[in-house]
């Protein structure tokens, strides 16, 4: 047979388009030439595959062959191809059986020896793979990222002869292999070594109960950065549905995935020195950036008006929409950005505006150039606004009289009342739109008057009024109140300080 045909998968953003390899071998000037808009590294896979078949003791055709990687007008990166375009040759050139090659999907990089290598992107790969009902053949190393996906036949192998024993029915490449079993999370921090800073904790809680945004403003030291450390050991596991697209991003990013706690929400810290590309992605080959990889999980930025105004801009339509579009002139890749916003930021320059010590000797000037850094239309998108104070000398060494609460303490709590978001709205409470407020987030007519009187008062905005209404419901939910109290809906707007206009 001269034509044989293969498939395989590339890369685009999260997903792994099918790329039908096909291999045609015809009598000329021996040559081998790939195309299809194959990248560097990709045309070099000639040089690999020609080693790796010759090592393996087949005989590479002394023809002209010609590697065709449909569709034409898809990118195709890295030595993913490798495994496919050598057995392509093999096929075609009739040393291996072509029979029921289309029950596969072939994916893996090639040494000259003929050893498969990993590669990066292998879950976006099985997840195509499952639901077209092929067996994937791919390198051994990626076997237990694969197997995050159930229902999918994997063929794991260490070797090019590996494969082609399979093919030809001489030996069978053992299929046997285990899911990842859930496991317990364990952290190393926890909120029980936070003294003091009671209300500081209550917004963290109520933060991670409904997925709220949340900026701190405080002195240096006050302890902004230990409280957003400890946000992970509060959150809820993510569902496996959730685990499986928040495992296909780190999959496709030079981040790599740690397998056995793919259940644990992502927490991610970029230096403040981050580009806009770094933290919404980019390239010419569009990359996930820090908002996706953080989806589901928590974005924490400290020093925030340290980091470059426009790039705190590109923030704001993820944080409303929820994903981010990369456009660029021969293609466009979405990426979800679904994450939570954890910030911190110091009251002035010097960071001693208003503290006992009497150190600040910042001029107004100084302080509305520092904080006009943060724009309002990027303020008005943050839940909560809390100030940080610092502690005093005897609760910093003692704690309280009761003992702090430790995050196992706290968690339950806030997995209680996600659990109520989601059996009410299948989501959490920050996620909620305009029409699920409406529906879920309804008022007393005292409550009613309380925020309007707000509103006008503070001059909040329209997005200020639902996010405030979201708020309530989530401290409702941890008070395991059906309604909506005055209270609740009090302390809410005690979270709006910092874009009032009074």
């Amino acid at each position: 047979m001269a034509l044989a045909v293969i498939y395989s998968r590339a890369r685009s953003g999260i997903d792994a388009p099918l790329v039908t390899v096909e291999v045609h071998v015809a009598n000329g000037l021996p040559a081998l030439n790939i195309v299809g808009l194959p990248e560097t590294a990709v045309k070099e896979s000639k040089d690999r595959v020609r080693g790796a078949i010759q090592n393996c003791h087949f005989n590479f055709p002394a023809q002209r062959i010609t590697v065709n990687l449909a569709p034409a007008d898809l990118p195709k990166e890295g030595g993913r191809f490798d495994l496919a375009i050598a057995l392509g040759i093999l096929a075609a050139s009739g040393q291996i059986p072509c029979d029921n090659l289309d029950r596969y999907e072939c994916i893996g990089e090639l040494s000259l020896g003929g050893e498969l290598r990993p590669i990066i992107g292998v879950l976006p790969v099985a997840i195509c793979s499952r639901d077209c009902q092929r067996q994937l053949i791919l390198p051994k190393e990626n076997t237990k990222e694969a197997a995050l996906v159930k229902g999918i036949e994997i063929l794991p192998a260490a070797h090019l002869l590996d494969v082609c024993r399979h093919l030809s029915g001489q030996k069978l490449i053992e299929t046997t292999y285990q899911h990842p079993q859930p496991i317990e999370i364990q952290h190393d921090t926890d909120f029980s070594d936070v003294h003091g800073q009671y209300h500081v904790k209550r917004a963290f809680e109520i933060a991670a109960a409904g997925a709220h945004n949340l900026l701190m403003l405080g002195p240096p030291g006050t302890g902004k950065s230990m409280l957003a450390s400890r946000l992970p050991t509060i959150l809820p596991s993510l569902t496996e549905q959730q685990a499986q697209e928040t495992a296909a991003i780190a999959s496709i990013s030079n981040q790599g995935l740690d397998v056995d706690n793919w259940l644990r929400p992502p927490y991610r810290a970029p230096h403040h020195t981050a580009s806009a590309a770094a933290l919404v992605g980019g390239g010419s080959n569009p990359r996930p950036g820090e908002i996706s990889l953080s989806h589901h999980g928590a974005l924490f930025l400290d020093e925030l008006p340290e980091f470059d105004r426009k790039v705190l801009e590109v923030l704001r339509e993820p944080l409303e929409t929820g994903h981010i579009t990369i456009s660029r002139a021969a293609r466009q890749v979405d990426f979800p950005a679904q994450f939570q916003l954890i910030a911190a930021m110091n009251p002035c320059p010097c960071g001693y505006l208003g503290d006992a010590s009497g150190r600040c000797h910042c001029s107004s000037e100084q302080v509305l150039r520092y904080r006009s850094k943060i724009s309002g239309p990027l303020l008005d998108r943050i839940d909560m606004h809390l100030e940080v104070p610092r502690v005093s000398h005897e609760v910093l060494r003692k704690g309280s009289e009761e003992g702090e609460e430790s995050s196992a303490t706290i968690r339950a709590r806030v997995i209680a009342a996600r659990d109520v978001a989601l059996a009410r709205s299948g989501k959490a409470n920050a996620a909620l739109s305009a029409k699920e407020v409406k529906l879920h987030c309804e008022l007393s007519e005292a409550g009613d008057k309380l925020l309007a009187q707000a509103m006008e008062r503070f001059g909040l905005s329209n997005r200020a009024y639902h996010r405030i209404l979201k708020l309530a419901r989530t401290i409702a939910d941890l008070a395991n109140s059906q309604d909506i109290e005055i209270a609740h809906l009090s302390e809410a707007i005690g979270y709006r300080k910092f874009d009032r206009k009074n």
